[in-house]
């Protein structure tokens, strides 16, 4: 089984913003899955409003990769494959609906983070882009 989502990947100061959903021990990118005839921008501009009340800025997007792994909490074998964009926003990063806790994370918070998750931390570390 394969679970199809998009997220997005954003670096401040060598963090980046990750989110935790309410009864989750883990946390997780922002994002989520497309809806029927979604484009991965407006995916990705719809998941982050719902989740985070701000407002991707789509001439900001930008594609950073597509990552697979096994799926945090799922049996084994569902694998779930992200493909991941950097972007600017507009507005205040609250959490919202689902999501109980906006975090900055770093290296350091690495094995807080679900399996795919951690393969987009070891690019960024690789690049140099995450402390």
């Amino acid at each position: 089984m394969l679970i199809d989502k998009v997220a997005w990947i954003r670096l401040e100061d060598g963090r980046v913003l990750s989110t935790r959903s309410r009864g989750k021990d883990a946390y997780y990118f922002p994002g989520g899955k497309r809806e029927a005839g979604e484009s991965d921008a407006q995916t990705l501009a719809r998941e982050i409003t719902e989740e985070l009340t701000v407002e991707i800025l789509p001439g900001t997007v930008a594609l950073l990769g597509t990552y697979e792994a096994q799926a945090h909490g799922h049996p084994e074998g569902t694998v779930v494959r992200m493909t991941c964009y950097t972007g600017d926003y507009r507005g205040t990063l609250t959490a919202s609906g689902e999501i109980e806790e906006v975090a900055w994370l770093s290296y350091a918070d690495r094995d807080r983070v679900s399996p795919v998750d951690q393969l987009i931390f070891d690019d960024l570390r690789a690049a140099g882009r995450l402390a």
